[in-house]
């Protein structure tokens, strides 16, 4: 779908890894690795975005440090591209929202470091959660986003015990 509007493969990975989690940072050489594309098609990419406002940049010792500019008027509307793109949104309307006792909801793995990946990584926060009807909306969401989807339930002290300084994307929380 987003490959038809945005034809360079290298700005779609980009756009993942700095708008889908405001808070990634990443330069040139790191994104070389990770992405698997060249340091002269990033580098271009990087200069495109960063002209055009959507990135802001940083020199942290010796490197130039490349994050969102999440002051960008599209920058809202970035992430909703993209969170629909991954299904981010589906996964919201038919799993968080129908469970109970659901406190939050975050994205691990590839997804919360802004890495494209075919399984998405969920932690689901909460105590007494009902694990064989969150099974029938995970696979109810999977024939909707056409992503395997595989999830963890942690209370809260869990998460933070077991997430402290790991990449996590909030993408539902309770409003009670």
């Amino acid at each position: 779908m987003i490959e038809s509007l945005i034809t360079s493969k290298t700005r779609i990975k980009l756009l993942l890894k700095f708008f889908l989690n405001s808070q990634t940072k990443s330069y040139l050489r790191s994104l070389e690795t990770e992405l698997g594309e060249s340091s002269n098609s990033i580098r271009v990419e990087l200069n495109r975005m960063e002209n055009a406002g959507l990135l802001d940049s940083a020199i942290e010792g010796n490197k130039k440090m490349f994050f969102a500019n999440i002051k960008h008027p599209l920058f809202d509307d970035i992430n909703n591209i993209l969170k629909k793109f991954i299904g981010i949104d589906q996964i919201t309307e038919q799993i968080t929202s129908r469970i109970g006792d659901l406190q939050e909801a975050y994205l691990t793995g590839d997804f919360a470091i802004g890495k494209d990946s075919e399984i998405i990584d969920m932690t689901l926060i909460g105590e007494h959660l009902d694990r064989p009807f969150i099974e029938t909306l995970v696979e109810k969401a999977e024939s909707y986003i056409h992503r395997r989807i595989k999830y963890i339930i942690l209370t809260k002290e869990e998460m933070i015990q077991f997430y402290t300084n790991k990449p996590v994307l909030l993408i539902w929380k309770s409003h009670i």
